[in-house]
């Protein structure tokens, strides 16, 4: 039973891994190109707000799915999961508008800081702080 845990674990990765290749394709977001360029001094995309956000909702959404599974599936626990997904929209709850509120300075607040601010919000980066955590957590609940 192991076995196919871990193979559920391993495709929802590789549909976090998907998104992320098909994002040019699946997603409205006239400032990855910006981003991509890395020159804070390239010229600021027009863009429209309601697409926009509403791209980066079902973003997040697809990459909140696919990393709750990764989480039920290594370890099982369906509080974990639930406390995983609480941890992920309170992450994105302080990003999401940090993020908006540096689009409508047009970066002014910093060309770093919002491109990390972008990262939290299109990459399910808590993952990789989860993970290690609720390991953590299981090795201490047995000793």
């Amino acid at each position: 039973m192991k076995i196919l845990n871990w193979f559920f674990a391993v495709i929802a990765i590789f549909g976090l891994i998907a998104v992320r290749m098909v994002e040019d394709q699946l997603f409205y977001d006239p400032f990855q190109a910006f981003f991509h360029l890395a020159n804070k001094h390239a010229e600021f995309p027009d863009f429209e707000w309601t697409p926009l956000i509403l791209n980066y909702l079902f973003r997040f959404g697809l990459n909140l799915v696919l990393s709750a599974a990764v989480v039920y599936f290594i370890f099982k626990n369906k509080q974990w999961t639930l406390q995983a997904i609480v941890l992920m929209l309170i992450v994105f709850a302080i990003t999401f508008p940090l993020y908006l509120y540096c689009i409508h300075t047009q970066f002014d607040i910093g060309y770093l800081f919002s491109f990390y601010m972008r990262r939290f919000v299109i990459q399910p980066l808590i993952l990789l702080l989860i993970i290690p955590l609720f390991y953590y957590r299981k090795h201490v609940q047995k000793v």
